[in-house]
């Protein structure tokens, strides 16, 4: 049973590539799959090289315990290669087991399921990650890199007085090998070193090259091609050899398990990099072979998964730079002591606990990389090692900085010691260490920190710890970089430390995000001061200024600050940078005295302010202002006259303020390229378009009425946004010219169909991207305010960070993905959402990623306490948070190195390399992603879900990427935008902030007001009370709102099954017509339930039988007439058709029933009521009831989800559902019947006396049976309902 290998289905197609696309598992193989989990496929493919014709694409059957020498019989292969993520290849071992490797792959996506990752793993669309082959697959373009070679007619020197001869050509390394062809390995062969030469095209004679050597003795030799494209392969290949400076071979990511045989004639090679393959240790051209090379300096060996220190590398003497990282090395064999020329060796990423006393001998190492392996102290034999002077040791497992040990080491200059579990410094005696000048203790655990003993400490690194005391020598300290810690007066007491004004070399100072309530003359009395980071604290006020400063960069934002030294912008002459955003002043500095301003500042950042027009006059007094921004202040007007002062001005924001014009002289910034002042009060639209350099503008949430438009537009404009100009009407001329700019943003024309308006009444949702500095806009939105059948939504955001790719196919597939995962589970529909999606990503998830934050509001049915439910799901920076209550509830967690402690143990845990600017290989900083498949296992795709129902407290849902949020605070999002109605502004003014506190990144922002309150409720009550969920009736009452196709106000409860709605024609027929009872009197009709408040639960009601007539030329059970079979209680009279429905009429527990006295209408709401009554028609049992059963039974279980509805069925007018295979043959709608008030349905009036039902002889006396059987089923059914029935009154009405 181990093995069923299986062709495929036709096979005049096999090998097909256009058919690999497509699942390969048919009946058979289903159902033998289906016996046992443990039981799956694996597709081996033939080898996948254009120049070699298409070979068989294999389905083998097996199970977990298969192992690769088993498949490698049965399909007459030597061996069994597995290929990652498009990328490496590498040979499988006999024993390995191809399809526990596939779910073990597949369970580390983050897939829980065994039948899930069963039916996942016979997806052909998987073979974009994981991939088996029959034959090593190889690339033309990797070959040519590798080796080129050939027999083509040659001619050695310049002159002709040489012949042309056939000989044996190979191009590898960095040598030309010319030999004769019956002898090419035996015989003379003739080296031609490149490195240095040249290659040239011969105009003489056609596809010739001329390679020439190097040096004073320079050789050359001519080749003649057989064709134009071999020919522009070899110059193409030797065009990169000889441009090399050095002799330098590159053979990384090539999958080799041998060096070419060739490449050992290229005895001039000194650095030999064979990083990313899977090289042998031992055999011809192994790892034993490399001391061949007699120059060989540098040697990259890293991730070749060696499992062991090769020692024949300890005899390549000639060895300066050794990298062999990531290998999974647990131990130095002693014999790394003969290295005695190493001077740079990388460790990185191993599981290395000691070193060798024989290190010791390595006398001329300075640069040593043991991080992210798994070291508990400072290595003893450093000490030994004289001339070190950089150790990295980040990423282990070291609590206690022990600087007693560090001061031994006083040859040591740099000692990085990030994302260790440092708790506390040590030090046994007070001497001075005098090498150290750079320490980076990032990402640590410590509390307090003492380094005054490192007296040539330059610059320090120690954010995102729990600093509360910090120590320091400042005598030679040029960069400190504390942010993100918890100090509060540890650096400036009232009591100024002795370090800090000894500090008179100190250039920049990072202390932001800390708890710090002043700060110190002194420090800005500093003259070596350059740059001051103190935002994000509790900044009262700031010293004065008494001195000339050269403070060129000062970010005060987020502090309490209400103004800013007087003396500020005249002792600061040199200040290039502010920022003082988020603060709370009311007005600014003047600037020097006279006609002439001294100020070099130019980018001006006083957005979030109370900053009046009175502050304008100032900012004439710095003509070089580059960048402006002044958002969300009190602003009402912006004199003329200011303005044309500024002529350097490049970017002006200024949105959120009261402005009603934008002055004319605008025009005088002919260097303006973004002005930015959406939600003021703008009436006339700018002189803007004159502007050659404009390139963005964003006048949206104005009052724009009409735009002039200028002959000719700046060829610069790509975006003009003018949405949510509600009285803008542009005329067709107008779009025209705009045709155009890249991007162009309009309100469209508001919608009238019912859909819209429903989804208006719980949620609307408004989006805002900017692209800041970048050239390109890699954050994509999905928002679907009606999703499914009308009664959910969607919304979504993805960062692509630096492609733009994947958000956009993210936007475009996952709700489509979505929709398909709601169907198949109820519990674990959004995690697969995730994996699908990445799994869809295809090629181009291989090596780009995408963060994602994706919410979806269904509406629960099955929880009558709850409306609706939120499910959201993140991976990677893009997060969601909801405001409840004017609170912010974040729901998303933040997969990444800096924020998330979690993920970080795990990427240090399988060995990722964590670069200083944390990220993951240098790539991301995300350990979560959609796509970047590359980087399994540390990158996985599996999102954290969090699932809460939504309440009337529930205000806004906002979405954001990653820059958003990281200058954002989640309370001071929702503060910025909870009094905001409109959510286009609101997103907007999110996007604002996010410049103006730093962010050059793009950003983005959606903002989804939600109304989720008794006020939206679109019940039809007609004056009744509303009923709860235990069939109680609600203490108030709520005017009715007419019913729309979206499904919330639908027709009838979500909560029916299919077989409790009745047909079209009866739902529409209500709402046409007024129902009366046979007495004469008025009965009050079904009620239209919005999901606020869903209908009661159906076992409440008693039946009632009775029918009514409807016109249709189709039957009631969705089939044409000619082919539907009889069905019990329908009789059939030419074009008429005869129904007969239950009208369930009850009422409520304490409820007394009373008749209105007035007719209900669909369109206006009735007088009041306080009965119960509640009407719902039910379809009578046919008499093939089986068959019947069984459908309403699938429609019941594919309603659960409304999502599932919308996939199987589709939307009719009136908000019912049908499935879609009946969706051309419903009973027509009853607008066309004759209208005629005689009941809850309008039944036609029968004119034709002999338009009755006409029994065939020779079928008589089976429908005498059918009918007899009928009546005594329905008899049994009353009978039984009579003792079952449990409310106090029943009432017989019919129509």
């Amino acid at each position: 049973l181990g093995l069923f290998p299986a062709r495929l289905r036709n096979a005049k197609r096999t090998g097909s590539r256009s058919c690999q696309s497509r699942s390969r598992v048919g009946s058979r193989e289903r159902t033998w799959l289906k016996g046992d989990v443990g039981r799956g496929c694996v597709y081996v493919y033939g080898r996948d090289s254009p120049a070699a014709a298409p070979s068989d694409l294999r389905l083998v059957l097996c199970t977990v315990d298969t192992q690769a020498s088993e498949i490698c019989d049965r399909e007459g292969r030597k061996n069994l290669f597995l290929q990652l993520h498009g990328d490496l290849v590498r040979r499988l071992e006999p024993t390995e087991k191809p399809l526990q490797i596939v779910y073990d792959y597949l369970a580390q996506l983050g897939f829980d399921d065994p039948f899930r990752m069963q039916e996942e793993a016979a997806n052909s669309d998987l073979s974009c990650m994981i991939r088996f082959y029959s034959e090593k697959p190889c690339q033309v373009e990797q070959l040519d890199r590798i080796l080129l070679s050939g027999v083509y007619n040659v001619r050695k020197g310049k002159t002709q007085l040489h012949k042309w001869a056939e000989r044996s050509v190979t191009l590898c390394g960095t040598c030309l090998i010319v030999s004769s062809v019956k002898d090419s390995h035996a015989g003379k062969m003739h080296i031609l070193p490149l490195v240095g030469g040249k290659v040239e095209e011969m105009k003489r004679r056609q596809y010739t090259l001329a390679f020439t050597s190097a040096g004073a003795q320079a050789q050359t030799y001519h080749i003649s091609f057989d064709t134009l494209a071999e020919c522009q392969r070899w110059h193409r290949q030797a065009s990169t050899i000889v441009s090399m400076r050095f002799s330098m071979v590159d053979l990384s990511c090539y999958s080799l398990e041998e060096v070419p045989e060739h490449l050992f004639y290229s005895q001039d090679i000194t650095y030999l990099n064979l990083r990313h393959n899977f090289m042998r240790t031992s055999g011809a051209g192994s790892l034993d072979s490399l001391c061949r090379f007699s120059q060989l300096k540098s040697l990259n060996l890293s991730h070749n998964r060696l499992g062991e220190f090769p020692e024949s590398l300890c005899e390549i003497s000639t060895l300066t730079e050794l990298n062999i990282s990531c290998n999974g090395l647990h131990y130095l064999p002693s014999q790394i002591g003969k290295l005695l020329n190493l001077q740079t060796f990388w460790l990185d990423g191993n599981f290395l606990t000691s070193l060798p006393e024989e290190m010791g001998n390595l006398q001329q190492l300075n640069c040593l990389g043991l991080s992210f392996n798994n070291f508990c102290e400072l290595p003893a034999i450093c000490e030994k090692l004289v001339t070190l002077d950089k150790l990295a040791l980040a990423g282990n497992l070291i609590e206690t900085l022990d600087l007693t040990v560090l001061n031994r080491m006083g040859h040591i200059k740099s000692v990085d010691l990030r994302l260790n579990n440092l708790k506390r410094a040590a030090a046994d005696t007070l001497e001075g260490n005098k090498s150290v000048a750079y320490m980076d203790l990032r990402d640590n655990q410590m509390t307090d920190l003492d380094l005054s003993s490192l007296v040539s400490l330059e610059q320090l690194h120690c954010e995102r710890n729990k600093l509360r005391e910090l120590t320091l020598s400042g005598f030679s300290l040029r960069a400190l970089y504390a942010s993100s810690n918890c100090i509060v007066f540890s650096i400036w007491s009232a009591c100024v430390p002795d370090w800090a004004c000894e500090a008179k070399k100190l250039e920049v100072l990072d202390v932001s995000y800390n708890l710090l309530l002043e700060l110190p003359s002194r420090i800005l009395r500093s003259l070596s001061l350059r740059k001051l980071m103190v935002g994000h604290n509790h900044l009262q006020s700031l010293p004065p200024l008494q001195e000339h400063i050269p403070l060129e960069v000062l970010d005060l934002q987020h502090n309490l600050l209400t103004k800013l030294p007087e003396t500020l912008f005249v002792k600061a002459l040199n200040l290039r940078y502010l920022n003082a955003s988020a603060n709370s002043l009311e007005s600014l500095p003047s600037t020097c005295p006279g006609e002439e301003s001294l100020s070099m500042l130019q980018l001006l950042y006083l957005t979030n302010n109370n900053l009046t027009d009175q502050c304008i006059p100032v900012l004439v007094g710095h003509p070089n202002l580059r960048i402006l921004h002044l958002a969300n202040n009190n602003l009402q007007t912006f004199p003329a006259s200011k303005l044309s002062k500024l002529e350097h001005l490049e970017e002006l924001n200024l949105s959120g303020n009261k402005l009603k014009t934008i002055p004319t002289t605008v025009a005088n910034c002919k260097l303006l390229h973004t002005l930015i002042a959406h939600s003021n009060e703008i009436s006339i639209f700018p002189e803007i378009l004159h502007l050659p350099c404009i390139q963005f503008v964003d006048l949206s949430c104005n009052e724009l009425t009409e735009i002039l438009i200028p002959e000719a537009l700046p060829g610069a404009l790509q975006e003009l946004d003018l949405s949510g100009n509600t009285n803008l009407v542009l005329e067709h001329k107008t779009l025209d010219i705009f045709s155009h700019i890249t991007t162009l943003k309009i309100d469209a024309k508001p919608s009238l169909t019912a859909d819209s308006a429903l989804t208006s009444v719980f949620w609307s949702h408004g989006v805002a991207e900017m692209a800041g500095q970048r050239n390109k806009l890699c954050v994509s939105s999905l928002a679907l305010g009606s999703f499914a059948e009308g009664v959910e939504a969607v919304y979504g955001m993805f960062d692509g960070d630096k492609n733009e790719e994947l958000p956009r196919l993210l936007q475009c597939t996952m709700a489509d993905v979505l929709l398909e995962e709601v169907q198949q589970s109820d519990t674990m529909f959004m995690s697969n959402t995730f994996l699908v999606s990445h799994r869809k990503l295809g090629m181009a998830g291989q090596k780009l990623g995408s963060s994602a934050v994706l919410c979806y509001i269904r509406n629960e049915v099955a929880d009558p306490a709850s409306n609706f439910s939120l499910t959201v799901a993140n991976v990677g920076t893009c997060q969601a948070v909801l405001c409840r209550s004017g609170k912010a509830l974040p729901l998303s967690k933040v997969f990444s190195l800096e924020q998330c402690s979690e993920e970080a143990r795990r990427v240090k845990e399988q060995k990722a390399i964590i670069t200083e600017d944390n990220k993951v290989n240098g790539v991301t900083c995300c350990t979560r992603m959609l796509g970047c498949t590359y980087l399994h296992p540390w990158i996985l795709p599996k999102p954290h879900v969090n699932s809460i129902p939504l309440t009337v407290q529930d205000e806004l849902l906002l979405l954001g990427n990653k820059a958003l949020w990281e200058h954002l605070s989640y309370a001071e999002a929702v503060s910025a935008v909870r009094h905001l109605h409109d959510p286009l502004a609101a997103a907007k003014k999110l996007c604002t902030l996010a410049q103006s506190y730093g962010c050059q990144d793009n950003v983005g922002a959606m903002v989804v007001c939600l109304n989720i309150s008794e006020d939206n409720c679109t019940c039809e009550m007609h004056g009744l009370t509303l009923t709860g969920p235990g069939g109680f009736s609600s203490t108030t009452t709520k005017p009715a709102t007419p019913s729309c196709s979206s499904g919330i106000a639908s027709e009838f409860s979500s909560e029916l099954s299919a077989s409790e709605v009745s047909s079209e024609v009866g739902s529409t027929a209500s709402d046409e017509h007024s129902a009366v009872g046979l007495d004469g009197s008025l009965l009050p009709r079904q009620e239209r339930r919005c999901s606020l408040h869903p209908m009661p639960p159906s076992s409440i009601f008693q039946r009632q039988p009775s029918s009514a007539t409807f016109s249709s030329n189709q039957s009631d059970n969705g089939l044409d007439s000619d082919d539907e079979q009889p069905v019990e209680g329908v009789m059939t009279n030419g074009s008429k058709v005869e129904v007969e429905v239950d009208i369930h009429c009850c009422k409520g527990k304490g409820l007394e029933l009373e008749h209105p006295a007035a007719e209900y209408s669909s369109s206006a709401p009735g007088p009041e009521d306080d009965s119960g009554l509640v009407l719902i028609i039910r379809r009578q049992n046919s008499v093939n009831s089986n068959t019947v059963q069984r459908g309403v039974k699938e429609k019941c279980e594919l309603q659960k989800s409304l999502s599932t509805c919308c996939l199987y069925g589709k939307k009719l007018s009136n908000g019912s559902i049908v499935p879609l295979e009946e969706s051309l043959n419903l009973i027509e709608v009853a607008t066309e019947a004759p209208k005629k008030k005689t009941g809850y349905f309008a039944a036609p009036f029968q004119m034709e006396p002999e338009d009755q039902f006409v029994v065939p002889p020779d079928l008589e006396e089976e429908v005498k049976e059918q009918m007899k059987q009928h009546q005594e089923d329905r008899a049994d059914q009353e009978l039984k309902e009579e003792h079952a029935a449990s409310l106090p009154e029943e009432f017989d009405t019919a129509l």
